[in-house]
């Protein structure tokens, strides 16, 4: 007879590792999830949850760029508020809205703690425990009216997740810190699902990877795990520029989920941000057929196309009294020097003046824009370390030199350059009008981040006009080895970025 001590292998069974058939189960369906959503979408989505959380949790509450404004704005059109609201304010034209005074309260004390920070090696943050008192305070039934003129030039449409996040932080009654939480990990949870269909779309081509990259700038990850409309707008735009990869450069037929979304895509990042339209033109660009349009379907682009010119046109007109106040972000003795007409007509009048002005904004910031391009994160002007940069090229490297020839005519990519040079004109010039004083020796207030949005499409680019690539000893494309390399420079980028923001703001 068998005792009980017969039976082991089979409570082994019960009570340790699986049996062999179920672990090749569930690594079957682990292998059949990564080959239907893509390897770098996976990966994606796991990289950017990890450390868009970690930004979102170790980043002080309203120390992301302009996050006071761009909450209020938020919160504004959480209850209703889609047009920009203008307020009383002696200091001069003025937009805002209201918010939870006890919200207010958190906003005083991040706004009086990043301001004035001690020096190094002191911690930026000076009283973690300020703030934990405050994110503890219940959402106060009473309000108060702040000023956020910056952002009331933003459209509803960016703040769609913010608002999500607002609602469902109310509807459970969470308190202060909860509200502010709940409403960055909306951002981040629609910057993971745009994203990763955007790179689903690429998941058959190598060049997957080069969008995985820029996806996942420490600039990006960080802003997708704090309160801004550039969430919005950065994932939208980096979905419509794979899918223009795919269509345009690769020459690879969109399915109809992808022909909608490019469509959509159209129409929603002009009234994101109006400097990026013309990105949002290159729908035109993508030729029908790859799009499956046929007969009176072709004309399905210039329909979409034509409605996000109008949104663009329409909430230009709307937001356009908002440049008034724009001034009270400078300095006092600046507040009333911003006047966008005044500076335009210097323009006019004197355009080798103006590209002076270039110049000179080129020669005296162009450092600064290059590292803001990788990460100067939020207010506390933290900039990521040379390790997060030199990782990140490694990565962009590999990505660039393993992605497929482009087959795209030089005719269609020249307009592609086009619309990338003129959306890097509107930008500078936006600044130059609505931020810089009249007369100003630079273009103040330009910043690295704002061209990620048209990074992907810019590669695209010089990779069809730069046909050169990386291959083996043997003439064969990487494999593998190459998608290991750039997730893991990738992964070291944004640990390096998360320790230098950790120990520069906490200590």
């Amino acid at each position: 007879m068998l005792t009980s001590t017969d039976a082991a292998p089979r409570t082994d069974d019960a009570v340790g590792e699986p049996p062999q058939p179920a672990r090749r189960t569930a690594l079957t369906r682990t292998r059949d999830l990564v080959r239907h959503w893509g390897t770098a979408s996976v990966v994606f989505t796991i990289v950017a949850a990890v450390f868009g959380v970690v930004f979102a949790v170790i980043t002080p509450p309203f120390w992301g760029h302009d996050e006071i404004t761009q909450f209020g704005r938020a919160y504004q059109v959480a209850h209703g508020g889609l047009l920009p609201q203008e307020i009383n304010d002696t200091r001069g034209v003025s937009y805002g809205g209201d918010v939870p005074i006890s919200v207010d309260a958190l906003m005083n004390y991040a706004l009086d703690d990043y301001t004035n920070s001690p020096p190094e090696p002191a911690p930026l943050a000076q009283n973690a425990r300020g703030y934990e008192v405050l994110e503890n305070l219940s959402v106060s039934a009473d309000e108060r009216t702040i000023w956020f003129t910056n952002t009331s030039a933003y459209s509803p449409l960016p703040y769609v997740p913010a608002t999500v996040g607002i609602r469902v932080a109310e509807a459970l009654d969470l308190d202060v810190g909860g509200l502010m939480l709940a409403t960055r990990l909306a951002g981040l949870a629609v910057y993971l699902a745009l994203v990763g269909f955007g790179l689903h779309a690429l998941r058959r081509h190598r060049v997957q990877w080069l969008a995985f990259a820029v996806a996942l700038l420490p600039i990006g990850v960080f802003q997708a795990g704090t309160i801004t409309a550039d969430t919005m707008t950065n994932a939208i735009a980096i979905v419509l520029s794979a899918l223009l990869v795919k269509g345009l450069f690769l020459g690879v037929r969109l399915n109809r989920l992808e022909t909608a979304a490019l469509l959509a895509g159209a129409v929603a990042l002009p009234l994101c941000k109006p400097a990026y339209v013309l990105l949002a033109m290159a729908v035109l660009v993508v030729p029908a057929e790859r799009m499956g349009l046929i007969g009176r379907m072709r004309l399905l682009p210039w329909l979409f196309a034509g409605i996000g010119a109008a949104g663009f046109a329409a909430w230009t007109v709307i937001s356009g009294p908002t440049t008034g106040g724009m001034g009270l972000m400078r300095t006092p003795s600046q507040w009333h020097t911003v006047i966008p007409g005044d500076q335009l007509s210097g323009v006019l009048h004197d355009p080798a003046r103006f590209a002076n002005v270039l110049v000179q904004s080129v020669l005296r910031r162009d450092e600064e824009w290059f590292g803001e391009f990788f990460g100067e994160l939020g207010f506390g002007y933290v900039t990521v370390p040379a390790l997060s940069i030199v990782a990140w090229l490694v990565a962009l490297a590999v990505a660039a030199g393993t992605a497929e020839r482009f087959v795209a005519s030089h005719r269609r990519t020249a307009v592609v350059a086009l619309g990338i040079v003129v959306s890097v004109a509107a930008i500078v010039g936006t600044l130059y009008l609505s931020f810089s004083p009249v007369g100003y020796f630079i273009v103040d207030g330009l910043q690295g981040r704002y061209f990620l949005p048209l990074a992907i499409a810019a590669f695209a680019v010089l990779l069809r006009w730069l046909p050169l690539r990386l291959t083996h000893a043997d003439g064969r494309a990487p494999g593998h080895g190459a998608a290991i390399a750039v997730v893991a420079a990738v992964v070291i980028a944004l640990a390096a970025a998360v320790l230098k923001y950790y120990a520069m703001v906490w200590g």
